[in-house]
């Protein structure tokens, strides 16, 4: 790691998001110039860039090898990065861009009065005996409740969905192999936190070297969510504002295109 990084580690207290009350089924996923609205922006794998009033929060920045290796590496100037794992595919902060915050371990945080919480999950099925804990991040952004579960493999307790509290958009692995959800336990974990939109992550794609990427497709997981509302984005960027929440049912949205090198 170089030493201009600069990992920074705060201790205030997290006062738990209560839900958003939203008044319209959801409308569109197109640009908003609302003050209240949330861009997302998929970079491959389970690297996401969320930004809102000038703010940017970007989530496991990656190497690009294996399952990643036809991505571009996520190149952002970022006012702070979450970090899930040190694994190769999602915790590459050695050349990030600019000298954003990093958050690399579970507890509660304020960064430019954004309220984060770090919730610590398996990254395997085997009690983290083998690759350690994943840290799931949770807070909200442009009046949106949000929940990047990172690479979780275990399933969702009672003490963790407590203080995963209830999510508007989930972000969720679905891919399997032997560090994350496969299909079936990402519906699991959602019959769990029961979100508004889910965002499916870490799944086989056309970017993964097929000689060391052991994830099923995404069609896996959607085989089995047919009846909440599908659609693939032909893109890798959608904006979502609070309003846009529907008030019934689940919806699934996927991004077809990442950035590619």
């Amino acid at each position: 790691m170089k030493r201009r990084q600069l990992i920074r580690y705060f201790s205030y207290s997290f006062l738990t998001a209560t839900a958003i009350t939203t008044t319209s089924s959801w409308q569109s996923w197109s640009a908003q110039t609302d003050s209240e609205s949330l861009k997302i922006q998929w970079l491959g794998h389970t690297c996401f860039l969320f930004t809102s009033n000038g703010t940017k929060v970007l989530v496991n920045p990656f190497r690009p090898l294996g399952c990643t290796a036809g991505y571009s590496t996520p190149d952002i100037k970022a006012d702070l990065v979450l970090i899930s794992s040190f694994l190769l595919d999602e915790g590459a902060i050695e050349d990030l861009s600019g000298n954003p915050k990093i958050l690399t371990q579970p507890g509660d945080y304020q960064v430019n009065n954004i309220k984060f919480q770090g919730i610590s999950i398996p990254h395997d099925r085997e009690g983290g005996r083998r690759f350690g804990n994943n840290i799931a991040w949770r807070w909200q952004q442009g009046g949106i409740n949000i929940l990047h579960l990172g690479g979780a493999a275990a399933p969702i307790g009672i003490e963790q969905k407590i203080l995963m509290g209830s999510p508007d958009i989930v972000c969720v692995p679905v891919g399997g192999g032997p560090k994350a959800y496969n299909p079936e336990e990402a519906v699991k974990a959602i019959e769990v936190l029961k979100p508004k939109v889910i965002i499916p992550t870490q799944y086989l794609t056309s970017a993964a070297d097929p000689s060391t990427c052991d994830l099923a497709p995404v069609d896996e997981f959607l085989a089995l969510t047919q009846d909440m509302d599908i659609r693939k984005l032909d893109s890798n960027a959608t904006t979502i504002r609070p309003r846009d929440l529907p008030e019934e049912g689940t919806l699934i949205r996927v991004f077809d295109k990442a950035l590619s090198s």
